[in-house]
Order: structure tokens, then sequence, then C-alpha cells
């Protein structure tokens, strides 16, 4: 599988690193503990089993409008199979319009092969803070980082595809 990530400035992507650390040192699950190189801050746009050589030209195209405004507002928390912490990025129209065009891409005519998480319209954007697979873990109110309560408004500066077999990432745009 293949992602397609968004990638933060480097303030944003020290402030996201910070919250890690912070996490970490509290005992709560963090992403700070993650040692693969690959690690950084991102907002998955997209998944795709493949990314032939047309695909990437048409993100390449469909990424020119990169930086694009990015703000982080709150934690938000998914649960199923793995409990994930993350920080919430607001969408704007930018980033919603990049979304639709980089799914369309990927997945042209009805998107049924797309990750339904991922879909226009059902898509949460985020930035993974800390995930577990843990019953019992949680992240209480309490003991997560301040920085997460007050707005970060940064921007989307650059992009990558992740190869899930490989473990390998790859610049995109």
């Amino acid at each position: 599988m293949h992602t397609v990530e968004l990638l933060p400035d480097p303030a944003t992507e020290e402030r996201v690193r910070a919250v890690w650390r912070e996490l970490a040192a509290r005992g709560l699950p963090s992403l700070d503990g993650h040692r693969h190189p690959t690690n950084r801050p991102h907002v998955t746009v997209a998944v795709a089993d493949a990314l032939p050589r047309d695909a990437r030209r048409r993100l390449a195209d469909t990424l020119a409008v990169l930086p694009l405004p990015l703000r982080l507002a709150g934690p938000i928390r998914f649960t199923g199979r793995t409990g994930v912490l993350a920080w919430r990025v607001v969408p704007g129209p930018g980033l919603l319009d990049l979304h639709r065009e980089v799914w369309d891409v990927l997945h042209p005519g009805d998107g049924a092969a797309g990750h339904p998480l991922l879909a226009p319209g059902r898509w949460t954007p985020h930035i993974t803070l800390g995930r577990t697979r843990s019953r019992t873990a949680s992240w209480p109110d309490d003991l997560l980082s301040p920085a997460l309560c007050r707005p970060w408004d940064g921007a989307f500066t650059g992009a990558r595809t992740y190869d899930s077999v490989a473990r390998t990432v790859e610049p995109l745009g």
C-alpha cells in the first residue's frame, strides 16, 4: 500500500514533536517512541495499492498548489482495533479541494477501491500523536499537553508517499 501524505512546515513539525515528547514523558502512548526513520508528522490524504508513473505525474500537478494553510485545533480520539490520539486539522477549502483532487487521481470513477474513511465527505484530517492496541490505554484530558488546547497555524509545505511494504518514503510534487 502507498499513502499520499502532506508534510507541515518545520515550525509545525517541531511543535508536533514537542507534544510527542510531552506525552511520552507523562507515560502516555506517543509516536515519540517510534524510531523508524520515516516517522514524522504528516496528514494522510489517500491510500492506494500502487502509484504508477502516470498517477505520480498527475499527483505532482495536483500538489503544485502547496503550500496551503494548516490549522491545528484540539485533540481528537479514534477508537477501534487501534486507539489513536491526534491533533485535529481544520480543513479549509484549499485542503478539501486538494483532497478531492488526490482522491480522483488515485480512484477514478466511483472511487469504490479507495479506503472509505479517506473518501471525500468522510475524511477527518489529523496529525497522529499516539496510538495503542491496548484496550486499557487512554489519554486522559488532564494529562494532555496544554499546547493541544491552543490553535496553531502553519502550512503544508510538502508531500510524500510511504510504501508500507518496503517501509520507504519518496517525495511527491
